[in-house]
């Protein structure tokens, strides 16, 4: 369940042909910051990174980014997440003893906003954190159906958005069709984040046998993210950049993009989405 912070009201006044002007309480997705420390032991806690979210799965959240970021590579590399200072805007990572970290990574500064999750990064190598290629590119194999299905499924499962209308969402699926896991925050970077970041805490990287479903655009960080944690098929409801369909390609990552209004198109890795209903979510 998400936490009451995700939702904050306001009054406003409403305007609209043919009718008195009023006002009313409406509801706003919360935006925040939150740093992400990490604490390496014998020494200084270390900001990584400041991220404009949406509070609630903090700690899925820091320990997603910095599996995604290639900082730390194990649920066994984390010996405590905690919440510190005033606010709960601030959470340290502690590192486990004899936990190898690259200092190089650490030097880098993060800023990320809620709409772009590279804009700070201090360089193009930075943008490259270790992703590895998809093993089976054969593997996992769906319908068409599937695919149609997964937007509803996806819309179905955002609370937040039910009283906002202003998150993103990142959802992974089971080959059967059902829903694993749903976050939702301002930031599709930080979403995706939370989801991958609640299945490191949980022990279940990689992810090769689950089908991540986003909610806005399909950006080259969030194939990169998804390719930390070893997603064969990413689906999007809008269309990919140039350089995602790129870089899941050279990957061996299935792509979709435009997935609505019961259609989509395949960028990259067809051979794992058959037109037939046979697979994955049932008719029924």
């Amino acid at each position: 369940m998400k936490s009451a912070s995700a939702i904050s009201e306001v009054t406003v006044r409403r305007f609209e042909p043919g009718a008195d002007e009023r006002d009313f309480a409406d509801a706003l997705a919360v935006e925040e910051p939150l740093e992400i420390r990490i604490g390496i032991p014998d020494q200084k806690h270390k900001a990584i990174s400041i991220t404009m979210r949406t509070p609630g799965d903090d700690s899925e959240l820091a320990a997603g980014f910095l599996f995604t970021e290639g900082i730390i590579r194990s649920r066994d590399q984390i010996a405590e997440i905690r919440h510190c200072g005033p606010g709960g805007n601030t959470i340290v990572v502690e590192l486990a003893e004899g936990v190898d970290v690259d200092l190089k990574r650490l030097e880098r500064h993060f800023y990320t906003s809620s709409s772009c999750g590279v804009c700070g990064k201090s360089s193009i190598e930075a943008l490259h954190t270790g992703a590895r290629k998809v093993q089976d590119r054969k593997f996992p194999v769906i319908g068409s159906s599937f695919v149609h299905r997964m937007p509803g499924a996806l819309r179905g499962a955002q609370s937040t958005f039910d009283a906002t209308g202003g998150l993103h969402a990142s959802a992974l699926f089971r080959i059967e069709g059902s829903v694993d896991v749903v976050r939702e925050d301002v930031g599709r970077h930080n979403a995706l984040d939370k989801v991958i970041g609640a299945k490191l805490l949980a022990g279940e990287l990689p992810l090769g046998d689950r089908i991540l479903m986003v909610s806005g655009r399909a950006s080259f960080e969030l194939v990169q993210k998804a390719l930390m944690a070893g997603i064969p098929i990413l689906a999007a409801v809008g269309a990919p950049s140039s350089l995602a369909v790129e870089l899941a390609r050279e990957f061996g990552m299935t792509l979709v993009g435009f997935v609505r209004d019961d259609r989509f198109n395949i960028y990259c890795g067809c051979d794992r989405i058959h037109n037939a209903v046979s697979f994955g979510i049932s008719e029924t």
